[in-house]
């Protein structure tokens, strides 16, 4: 991996924040009320890493139904009562942004208005102040590279100095696609409980990708990134 590095990207969700088995089981509740019955493991295969305009797609692709005109805007409103009162961050992820050396900033397919308000649940809007990106910037989300490459143009760093911290398949496919280093990141509560269901599809593909399984073992594992080799969690 290139020592140069001089920008952290971070994916959002189930990456910095735990949120990926909330936003699973809003999507879930809602679409059995259409008569769709999935599971987790369904919508990990399919949806994880995806905005939601592409999730609507599959869903009619997969499932034949077309969602309603105001499913969107319920399932969001839905899920942001889910986080007032369930979200928290990835376990350490608090502790090695506190000892990180370099500029680091927010890349995720979700909108800014759902991302602005989990980072002020769980504490962390003045951590990222305006260092966040999201989809709706861009022509193209994941896995296209392109919202990695906006990431890292706002932030005036070239890609291959860029460091992206994934967790979907879809989020790797970019960060690969746009030519940065990558670290795929396992350590949210979705894919502890379903290691197979997400970690083979990634493994697979790009078995010469470091995998983090836990922020305990960051430090060591990009020990010129962070003023302390020694995770202080």
């Amino acid at each position: 991996m290139n020592i140069n590095t001089q920008l952290i990207i971070f994916d959002c969700d189930g990456v910095v924040i735990d949120s990926e088995v909330i936003s699973a089981k809003v999507l879930i509740d809602k679409l059995a009320l259409l008569g769709a019955c999935i599971d987790m493991a369904f919508v990990q295969q399919h949806f994880l890493g995806c905005q939601f305009s592409t999730v609507a797609d599959k869903v009619q692709r997969l499932l034949a139904i077309t969602l309603p005109e105001q499913f969107e805007a319920e399932y969001r409103q839905q899920l942001l009562i889910e986080f007032e009162h369930n979200l928290t961050v990835t376990d350490g992820i608090k502790s090695i942004l506190a000892d990180l050396k370099v500029p680091y900033c927010i890349a995720t397919s979700s909108s800014l208005p759902r991302t602005t308000r989990a980072l002020e649940v769980v504490g962390l809007t003045d951590v990222f102040g305006s260092n966040v990106f999201t989809a709706s910037e861009v022509k193209r989300g994941k896995p296209a590279p392109d919202l990695f490459l906006h990431a890292a143009k706002s932030m005036g760093i070239e890609p291959q100095h860029c460091l992206v911290i994934e967790d979907s398949f879809f989020g790797v496919s970019a960060a690969v696609a746009a030519k940065m280093q990558v670290i795929h990141y396992i350590g949210g509560g979705h894919i502890v409980d379903n290691v197979s269901d997400e970690l083979h599809p990634v493994s697979q593909a790009y078995p010469e990708i470091n995998v983090l399984s836990h922020w305990r073992h960051f430090n060591r594992l990009m020990p010129a990134l962070c003023v302390d080799t020694e995770y202080k969690g």
